[in-house]
């Protein structure tokens, strides 16, 4: 199944938690956060304007990008956990 958003809204999955943190010592799963980043799997066609035209996307399928901790709604599809946020969640663009 593949998850079309619609307007402003894109389709993220949360890249994977640090195990480790930088001085080397192993997190156990209970104190590991969710990333607060992800990979743009799909993205809508544009939030619309109240002139009727569409707003062109800042971000596209592919991008890494930043949101914040509680951003977007966790569905599962297929077995995946993905979020879909509204395009204006997503902080930054990772380049």
């Amino acid at each position: 199944m593949k998850l079309e958003p619609l307007g402003g809204n894109v389709v993220v999955k949360r890249l994977e938690a640090e195990q480790t943190t930088a001085g080397g010592i192993v997190l156990p799963d209970a104190a590991r956060q969710a990333p607060q980043q992800g990979r743009v799997l799909s993205v809508g066609d544009g939030r619309l304007r109240s002139d009727g035209s569409r707003a062109a996307n800042q971000v596209a399928e592919g991008d890494r990008i930043l949101f914040n901790r509680y951003a977007g709604t966790e569905v599962v599809v297929d077995g995946e956990e993905l979020l879909i946020m509204d395009e204006q969640e997503i902080l930054a663009v990772v380049h």
